[in-house]
């Protein structure tokens, strides 16, 4: 776990108890529709099997100066693997972290925690896609690849997979953004993401994130997958500013195989 005195941030995979809206606003394009329905299926699938899979996670932790400077920073290693549960009607995503190395703190100060924005591409997941409304935005290259621009924007009173806890109390973010997909596959390669609605009544100013997501080819899967190999967060609250940086690196396929052995029972 991360110190912290003030504020966390983190994803958190909730059922908040707040129906899906029926609200709707201009629907997608025929063309956009489609490639909604390729990312979910995507996401989806790539969810099945992320619990299959660990990695080494490091994290920065940086608190800012009014001037956007570095004031003090601390470095921690883990071991990361997230683990997938719930069905239809719940998903649950636990991320566990098991601690390899971490500096020793220098100064008392407030650090921010922020957990599971590497899981950001769960907008798109049939679970919270219809909490958000999607329009392309145009096309871009990136590495010589042709991506494909798709704003999103959470819709108000829906459930979200993000949430701000201050003091030991949650409230539910409402995202903006932009994620790059590749037309042919639907695959996420980066997501920006900030917030919709002003949140100074909970002392939150600004609140921006990025992601980004690269192929990766795993012993015994035929397929590559994008996986997360960085999470910038930057939040800005009434009178504080941190930045946290997550990389991802040494994927590796992680399963638990357990055998069961029934005893015999010798007669007398």
């Amino acid at each position: 776990m991360f110190r912290t005195n003030s504020v966390i941030v983190a994803i958190l995979v909730l059922t908040l108890g707040v129906a899906c809206s029926a609200e709707n606003a201009t629907n997608p394009s025929a063309g956009t529709q489609a490639l909604l329905d390729k990312t979910s299926h995507e996401v989806s699938e790539f969810l099945d099997e992320m619990s299959d899979v660990k990695c080494t996670e490091t994290v920065l932790q940086e608190k800012l100066n009014p001037g956007g400077h570095k004031e003090y920073s601390e470095h921690a290693t883990y071991d990361y693997l997230i683990l997938l549960q719930g069905n239809g009607d719940e998903l649950l995503l636990n991320e566990s972290r098991l601690l390899q190395s971490q500096d020793k703190p220098k100064k008392n100060l407030p650090l921010l925690i922020t957990n599971g924005f590497s899981n950001l591409f769960l907008i798109f997941h049939p679970y919270y896609r219809d909490s958000f409304r999607f329009a392309e935005d145009g096309t871009e290259v990136k590495d010589g690849v042709t991506l494909t621009r798709v704003r999103f924007t959470h819709r108000e009173g829906t459930r979200t997979p993000a949430a701000l806890s201050v003091r030991g109390r949650e409230y539910p973010l409402e995202l903006t953004g932009t994620a790059w997909i590749s037309p042919e596959d639907g695959r996420i390669a980066r997501i920006d993401a900030s917030l919709a609605n002003d949140m100074h009544d909970v002392g939150l100013r600004t609140l921006d994130v990025e992601v980004v997501y690269a192929p990766m080819a795993l012993p015994g899967w035929s397929d590559k997958y994008r996986f997360p190999v960085s999470a910038r967060v930057d939040v800005e609250t009434l009178k504080q500013h941190w930045r946290n940086t997550h990389e991802f690196s040494r994927y590796k396929r992680f399963t638990v195989a357990s055998d069961a052995v029934v005893a015999q029972k010798t007669e007398q």
